[in-house]
C-alpha cells in the first residue's frame, strides 16, 4: 500500500513521499473498503430505533445513543444514505430496509400541516423546533428521491417533488416567521441554499425531468458562480447584499472553506453534465484557491471559517477542524483531478488525505471523530449527534471510490 497517512508529519508531503504513495486505484479500494466495512455497519448497528421508529444519531464514541432527540434534516440524509448506497453499491437488504424505516418515521411525524418539515422531534416523534430551517426540507425531498429510485412509489415521488417545490416557493424568504432579523436594515442573502439546490437537482433529476434541470441549472449556477463569488479575492462569502455587493459586516466577512469547497463539486458536476469545461475549470480553480487561503500553514487541515478581512470572527468554533470540511475537500480534489487532471488536485489530495485520515479516523471503534481543535486533538468524541450523522462520510468515502477507480481514471 505504500506509506500510510500516518508516516507524514502534519499531512504533508514531500515531493518524494507523493512518489511512494498509494496508487490511484489504490486509494479507490481503501475508501471502498472504510464505507462497506466500517462507516455504513456503524450506524446500521447503532442508529436504528426500533421502538419509535427513526434513527437515533446521538452516538459516543462506541455507538451507545446519548440522547434521543431526533432532528429531521438528519433523518433525510440517513434515509438518502441507506437507499443511495443500495442503488449504486450493492443491493443488501438491510440498507434498503434502513432506508424504509427511516422514510415511514419521517412521513408519519415529520411535518407540519403546509408541508413544512419540522427541525427536531422527540423520540416519539412529537414536534420540537418549528420549521424554521429549510435544510430540513432539502434533505427530504433527497431522502424520498432516492427512495423512489430503488423502491417507486408514488407516495414517495410526491413526498420529494411537493417538497421541492415548496422550496423553490420559499427560497427568497425561507425563514419567513423565524427570522430573527429586522427587516429591511441588511437584508442579506446567503449562499447555503442556492449551493444545496446544485447538489439536488441533480439528485431529483428522475423525477424533476431534464428540461427543470437545464432551467434551474443556469439560475443557481449564477447565484453561486457569480453572485457570492468574489473575483477580487477569488473567493466566496457566505452572505452578500441583495445585489450581490459585499457588505463589510461580520455576516459579510464571513468565509466557511467547507461550503466553499463543497459547492465546487457540485458545480463541477453540473458542469460535467452541461459539458462546459470552462465551467469545470473555474470550479477547479476556486476550489484550490479556497483550500490554500483556508489550510492552516501551522498545524495543518483547513480552517472551519475565516474573515475575508483577516479580521476576528464571531464564531468562537473559527480554528477547529471539522470532519465534514474535509472529506468534502477530498471529493472535491479527486473529481478536479479526474475532470481537469491538474496536478495541483493530486497533490492536494496526497496531503488532505493524510491530515483526514490521520486524525478523524478512529483507529480503535467504527466511523469518524467530528471535531478537532487547532492543533489536530479530538476535541468531542461523539461520532454523531445534531450535526454529524450518517451523511458527509459514507457519501465522501463513496465519492472518492467512484471517482478514482480504475474505468474513470
Amino acid at each position: 500500500m505504500g506509506i500510510t497517512a500516518v508516516d507524514i508529519s502534519n499531512g504533508l508531503a514531500t515531493g518524494e513521499m507523493v512518489q511512494s504513495l498509494p496508487a490511484l486505484q489504490e486509494y479507490a479500494e481503501m475508501y471502498r473498503k472504510e464505507l462497506v466495512d466500517n462507516v455504513l455497519p456503524f450506524w446500521l448497528q447503532n442508529s436504528r430505533d426500533d421502538r419509535n421508529g427513526g434513527f437515533f444519531t446521538c452516538l459516543d464514541r462506541t455507538g451507545k445513543v446519548f440522547d434521543t432527540d431526533k432532528f429531521m434534516w438528519l433523518q433525510g440524509r440517513e434515509v438518502w444514505c441507506f437507499s443511495y448506497m443500495y442503488h449504486n453499491v450493492s443491493a443488501e437488504k438491510s440498507w434498503l430496509d434502513m432506508a424504509l424505516h427511516g422514510a415511514a418515521f419521517m412521513e408519519k411525524f415529520g411535518r407540519d400541516q403546509s408541508g413544512n418539515w419540522y427541525f427536531s422531534l422527540t423520540a416519539e416523534g412529537k414536534p420540537l423546533v418549528q420549521p424554521y430551517n429549510i435544510f430540513s426540507d432539502c434533505f427530504a425531498a433527497m431522502a424520498f428521491a432516492a427512495l423512489d429510485k430503488v423502491q417507486p412509489s408514488d407516495k414517495y415521488k410526491e413526498i420529494a417533488v411537493s417538497t421541492f417545490n415548496n422550496i423553490l416557493e420559499r427560497q427568497h424568504d425561507w425563514k419567513g416567521v423565524y427570522n430573527k432579523a429586522y427587516p429591511g436594515t441588511r437584508p442579506l442573502k446567503g449562499f447555503s441554499l442556492p449551493m444545496i439546490l446544485c447538489n439536488l437537482s441533480l439528485e431529483m433529476e428522475h423525477l424533476l425531468g431534464s428540461e427543470k434541470v437545464n432551467e434551474l441549472a443556469p439560475v443557481v449556477i449564477h447565484e453561486v458562480m457569480n453572485v457570492f463569488y468574489q473575483p477580487e479575492h477569488g473567493l466566496i462569502l457566505e452572505n452578500v447584499n441583495p445585489d450581490g455587493s459585499f457588505s463589510n459586516s461580520f455576516e459579510g466577512r464571513l468565509m466557511n472553506p467547507g461550503h466553499t469547497i463543497e459547492a465546487m463539486w457540485f458545480i463541477m458536476d453540473l458542469g460535467r453534465r452541461l459539458q462546459d469545461e470552462a465551467l469545470v475549470k473555474k470550479a477547479c480553480d476556486i476550489m484550490l484557491r479556497t483550500l490554500e487561503y483556508g489550510w492552516d500553514k501551522e498545524y495543518g487541515g483547513i480552517f472551519y471559517f475565516l474573515d475575508l478581512l483577516g479580521h476576528p470572527t464571531q464564531q468562537l468554533e473559527w480554528d477547529q477542524k471539522l470532519w465534514w470540511v474535509h472529506v468534502e475537500t477530498l471529493v472535491a480534489l479527486a473529481k478536479g483531478y479526474t475532470y481537469t487532471g491538474d496536478e495541483r488536485c493530486l497533490q492536494w489530495f496526497h496531503k488532505v488525505h493524510a491530515y483526514t485520515w490521520t486524525h478523524f479516523k478512529d483507529q480503535q471503534y467504527g466511523e469518524w471523530f467530528g471535531y478537532l481543535n487547532r492543533r489536530g486533538e479530538v476535541l468531542l468524541n461523539l461520532k454523531g449527534g445534531k450535526w454529524k450523522g450518517c451523511f458527509h462520510v459514507p457519501r465522501a468515502l463513496y465519492q472518492v471510490w467512484n471517482t478514482l477507480k480504475a474505468d474513470n481514471i
